[in-house]
């Protein structure tokens, strides 16, 4: 009985509801009728090797999606993805976020952000035996968790023998499977174009998650490596990289109906969580962190002139915090008009009667969703107090004080035995991080933002109030006083700030850290044992959620093959692909929204002067003269801006190339629909829709307005 509900976890068939799903390349033979039914004209079998096309054009960014547009290591992404490199090499006095940035050859590229990687995936191998099956059965809670851990680590340190990999074990369905992935990691990557940011980011936070959009998101990078054409650093002496394989563009791009694609590294989905889950979620978590997210905006903005350099630092952290503000609650608000909570019900009680009519299947999973739902509920109990510090956390000089003290503890110990982000292998990657921190932090706005949420933590349930702290900052009752005091005090001394600091603190030994005088590293020290006890708490519950769950994963699956119902992992960063066409909708009642938008109808919602929807002189002459030249669509007498499509996709697809029947490149994906940011919990045929910016317009604009004609010759252009 066991061995057939563990292969039922293979399954891909089935009555998929219209376009869902975000299936792995293994998957794709499985589901080939359903591909060539909407309309694929490549192989699905040749499409699940990575080593064939396109899969190997596909590549991550490390929270984005990109793809190889040339055979020279050029990238393209979303304006977005890029943000941060486009932020990193702006100033007050040269803001490339507000005027765009094209390199006329090579040598005029700049440096992407510090830390910026392309992964190429090589390989996927499972490793399910390997990471569970060696596990003693009588282990559980934090013993489990460790254990489980040393095995993906074993696995990790095996598959990056070589530094130019970067490895990882994904879990899928709750850790039901687990899977190992090898990266080609190449380190030297530099910006080559982004439009400005009146294109890149045209309609702002007002236009985020809205149809009709008008949005040209995209931005290019090239990949360099060493002479040799493996993986190197930076250095003016590499060399673009010479990619296996890339993408060919459209610059018709697409028609209604067409079918289209999106290859890429979608980020995490919740379709299996069960319904203690989603009400907390929704009911508490998402309202909470909408407000904090928006207060936290706020506070930068009080604190920053526009076009400021200290506006600027935090341009990309506002252009997050705002985004899932606004994802949040989208979510809210759609949960509030649906039923999903009483479907997950529904679904549930059908679970349970199925399994209760089969003596051995409810006798092994019977009671795992009453376990499961305990476990979920004992998490939840310092919920105020755990998403309230988080936000706390994020400030720059706490962060960073409680992460080198962190690592000056995990260095004593065998490489093997660190926690992952502080092993040999993280280094690197470790001191870049360090080394970006001053272009993205000022200590005013820091302080502004601690001080903020600090006011929030004295509303705290008394039970939650954590000790340490409040004697540390000598908060007695609620009375901030002193501990503003403390905190001006903190700011004004502390060293922190300094990246040579930052980098000499990383070499301390951990009785060095403990005896620093900086005040930010003498808060992380007071808070270590602190910390220590809550983490060791919350691997042990981990532990015993990573082996319930699977278990109702298990049984779930079962159920839903039992219902000849289709069958996929939830979203985890890995290579998936989504299939669908080009389509309408209607958002409600009486409307219907049609799947183009167009250059004039950007025009149209021009503002001079508006940091949302101002646009370029030279843009909106080119609109107004209708020099559209060969990228003109007949059918709208325009140029297609962005276009809807029945897509499921989720947060890290941001950047993945939509390709059609051929496997042309015909735009990118890069953001949905209002009524569709729920799908990340739950999918709705009728309201899913996915943004994108097509090739055309692309083209259109690189080759009428930003004069980047050198990449546009440097592409193979399907005419």
């Amino acid at each position: 009985m066991k061995k057939w509900i563990i292969g039922a976890l293979a399954l891909t068939c089935g009555s998929a509801l219209a376009d869902e799903g975000m299936w792995q390349p293994h998957q794709l033979p499985d589901i080939k009728a359903q591909l060539v039914a909407a309309g694929l004209k490549l192989n699905p079998d040749d499409m699940s090797d990575l080593s064939k096309f396109p899969m190997n054009a596909i590549i991550s960014l490390g929270g984005c999606t990109a793809s190889f547009i040339s055979d020279q290591g050029l990238v393209i992404t979303n304006h977005h993805c890029a943000y941060g490199s486009i932020q990193h090499n702006s100033s007050e006095n040269n803001n490339l976020l507000k005027n765009g940035f094209v390199a006329k050859a090579k040598s005029q590229e700049l440096p992407a952000s510090p830390g910026s990687r392309v992964y190429i995936t090589e390989s996927l191998t499972d490793v399910t035996d390997k990471v569970t099956g060696t596990i003693s059965a009588e282990l559980t809670g934090n013993d489990y968790y460790q254990a489980l851990e040393q095995n993906r680590k074993a696995l990790v340190a095996e598959c990056e023998s070589d530094e130019d990999y970067r490895c990882s074990v994904s879990s899928f369905h709750g850790g039901a499977s687990y899977v190992l992935i090898k990266l080609l990691t190449i380190r030297d990557v530099r910006l080559a174009y982004a439009p400005p940011s009146s294109i890149g980011k045209f309609g702002g936070d007002t236009d985020n998650w809205q149809w009709p959009r008008h949005t040209g998101d995209w931005a290019f990078y090239r990949a360099y490596v060493g002479k040799d054409g493996k993986p190197a650093d930076f250095s003016e002496d590499n060399v673009p990289y010479s990619n296996k394989a890339h993408l060919k563009v459209n610059a018709k791009g697409v028609d209604e109906g067409d079918y289209v694609m999106v290859l890429g590294y979608p980020g995490s989905t919740n379709r299996y969580r069960t319904a203690v889950e989603v009400e907390n979620m929704f009911t508490w978590t998402y309202p909470t962190a909408k407000v904090y997210r928006e207060e936290y905006i706020n506070v930068i903005k009080t604190n920053s002139a526009p076009g400021s350099d200290e506006r600027i630092k935090y341009e990309s952290t506002i252009a997050g915090l705002a985004n899932y503000a606004k994802n949040y609650g989208s979510m809210v608000e759609s949960y509030k008009k649906g039923d999903m909570l009483a479907r997950k019900q529904k679904l549930e009680s059908d679970l349970a009667n199925w399994l209760a009519k089969d003596a051995d299947m409810n006798s092994e999973y019977g009671a795992s969703l009453i376990t499961l739902n305990k476990l979920i509920e004992k998490s939840e109990a310092t919920k105020e107090r755990d998403l309230l510090m988080g936000y706390l956390g994020r400030t720059t000089m706490m962060s960073v004080a409680k992460s080198l003290l962190r690592l000056s503890h995990e260095k004593a110990k065998p490489d093997a035995e660190r926690e992952r982000g502080y092993q040999e292998r993280d280094m690197k990657r470790y001191e870049q991080s360090m080394g970006a921190i001053n272009s993205r932090f000022v200590a005013d706005i820091d302080k502004a933002i601690f001080k903020h949420f600090l006011a929030k933590y004295i509303d705290l349930p008394k039970a939650q109030r954590i000790a340490s702290f409040d004697a540390f900052f000598n908060i007695e009752g609620d009375d901030l006083t002193k501990a503003i005091a403390k905190i001006d005090k903190m700011y004004a001394e502390t060293k922190l700030g300094d990246l040579a600091t930052r980098k000499a603190m990383m070499l301390m030994s951990e009785q060095e850290m403990r005896e620093s005088n900086d005040p930010f590293v003498q808060y992380a020290v007071s808070q270590f044992a602190y910390d220590m006890a809550e983490e060791k708490q919350a691997k042990a519950l981990s532990g015993k959620l990573q082996q319930v769950r699977p278990e109702y994963m298990k049984a779930l699956i079962a159920f839903k093959k039992s219902r000849n119902e289709a069958v996929y992992a939830d979203a985890n960063s890995t290579l998936r692909i989504t299939y669908g066409n080009v389509k309408a909708y209607s958002p409600q009642d009486g409307l219907t929204a049609t799947p183009f938008t167009t250059t004039e109808g950007m025009l149209a919602k021009y503002i001079p002067g508006d940091d949302e929807f101002d646009l370029p002189v030279k843009l909106r002459e080119a609109i107004k003269d209708k020099r559209y030249g060969s990228y003109v669509d007949p059918k709208l007498n325009s140029v297609n801006v962005n276009y809807l499509s029945t897509l499921d996709i989720t947060g890290g697809n941001s950047g993945s190339p939509t390709l059609n029947a051929k496997g042309e490149f015909v735009g990118l994906v890069f953001d949905g629909v209002y009524e569709s940011i729920i799908g990340d919990w739950d999918y709705d045929p009728s309201y899913n829709r996915a943004i994108h910016v097509s090739s055309p317009f692309m083209l259109w604009v690189m080759d009428e307005v930003d004069g980047a004609e050198n990449l546009i010759e440097e592409m193979d252009i399907v005419r």
